[in-house]
């Protein structure tokens, strides 16, 4: 379904320097996709509704728990440079 020259093509416009074996496998693998992709291109969708996930989601997050806070000395006990209660940072914007 994709040629060797398909995929040297879109090698070339990734940047990607593939050896003879990466080729193969992936002319293999994307005519795979392509091929799968017809078959859904072939399905009858008319009147299904889109959904954005297969199953409905229920309880994805816990709830809040409120919990007293590790103190400032704690959190910056790794910092690598601390300037007080604060951790310092190399400058990024320019003047």
């Amino acid at each position: 379904m994709i040629s060797r020259q398909d995929v040297e093509h879109v090698a070339r416009l990734a940047r990607l320097a593939l050896t003879d074996a990466e080729k193969e496998r992936m002319e293999a693998e994307l005519s795979s996709i392509l091929e799968y992709i017809d078959k859904l291109r072939a399905l009858d969708v008319e009147g299904v509704e889109p959904t954005s996930h297969a199953v409905p989601l229920v309880n994805v997050m816990r709830d809040d728990e409120v919990r007293p806070c590790l103190p400032a000395g704690a959190m910056l006990a790794n910092a690598p440079d601390r300037a007080g209660d604060s951790v310092r940072v190399p400058r990024i914007i320019e003047d």
